[in-house]
């Protein structure tokens, strides 16, 4: 998949495709729904299937502290995309001058000129330009003088829920993994790179492989039942982990800590991929690291049961 980072980075040869454009987070089954729609019209035109994004958000632009936490980060969501069949990714700087933008102006300048989009296939929920005023009606409008046709996503309903990162984010924040995998289609994953800690856990009995979170992940903090994959290494081995600041240590940033119920070797600076299965119980503070140590403990005995309960392997 071709990655274009700036709109300014587009070149001649850039120009003509089959576009969409959205923030994409969660690459969720409505998401899948449109993208499949993409690939259609990238194979009947010959045409590359492209996805135009934007870095910040445009909520995280215009109001930081309110803005939704991302199901996927930006590199997940970029693999998410390639998975689906995207052959090109632009990530637009969203900053003071596209916030300014009107949607009359982005549609000539950004999906014509830049893009030469010659299909766009969007959701009739996309709002876009200058106060959110650019809707499907205009990009109709629009669409003979800008040299594209346009096409209508379809809304898919998933169990009775309409399918949306609004939904999958409802449902994360719940910790209702199954609702969220019956959203996307798959279970909800963090990945991220293997880096050193304190050590403390190994002391206690129970080393753990500890990625850092950039960003505040859309799960509340608490023990999760897991299944991990290292790239070349295994594929979903069964484990406890747990996300969260860890307050009984001194409060850090944002960690998930994975104990895996296999011995492994050295994990340090390897990719992991962690599927949360199942939620244990909320991130809480202890008295002592005794009693951190006895519930640490208690959680992977439970976890170990789940997993041999339902058969999803140890």
């Amino acid at each position: 998949m071709q990655l274009i980072r700036g709109l300014h980075n587009l070149r001649d040869a850039s120009r003509g495709c089959v576009l969409s454009i959205g923030n994409y987070d969660g690459v969720h089954l409505g998401h899948q729904a449109l993208l499949a729609q993409l690939r259609q019209h990238s194979a009947d035109t010959g045409l590359p299937a492209t996805v135009l994004t934007f870095e910040p958000t445009p909520r995280e632009y215009f109001a930081p502290a309110q803005a939704p936490r991302r199901v996927l980060t930006l590199r997940d969501k970029l693999a998410a995309l390639a998975a689906q069949g995207v052959q090109r990714v632009v990530i637009a700087r969203f900053d003071a001058r596209l916030a300014a933008c009107s949607a009359e102006n982005f549609i000539t300048d950004v999906i014509a000129r830049d893009l030469g989009a010659k299909v766009l296939v969007i959701g009739d929920d996309f709002r876009f330009g200058a106060g959110r005023r650019g809707d499907f009606a205009l990009l109709q409008q629009q669409a003979a003088s800008a040299g594209y046709r346009l096409v209508q996503a379809p809304t898919l309903i998933t169990d009775a829920v309409r399918c949306s990162s609004t939904a999958l984010r409802a449902a994360l924040a719940k910790a209702e993994l199954e609702v969220a995998r019956r959203l996307l289609g798959r279970r909800f994953r963090i990945s991220g790179r293997v880096c050193h800690g304190k050590k403390l856990a190994r002391e206690l009995g129970m080393p753990t492989a500890n990625l850092p979170m950039r960003r505040l992940p859309p799960l509340p903090f608490g023990v999760y039942a897991v299944h991990a994959s290292v790239p070349g290494m295994f594929d979903g081995c069964a484990g406890v982990a747990s996300l969260g600041v860890r307050p009984a240590v001194g409060t850090t940033p944002c960690l998930l800590e994975v104990h895996l119920f296999a011995d492994n070797p050295d994990l340090y600076g390897r990719e992991m991929c962690v599927d949360f299965l199942r939620f244990e119980r909320e991130e809480q503070n202890f008295a002592s690291l005794d009693a951190l140590k006895s519930q640490m403990r208690l959680d992977a005995d439970r976890v170990k049961t789940y997993f041999a309960n339902t058969n999803r392997g140890i």
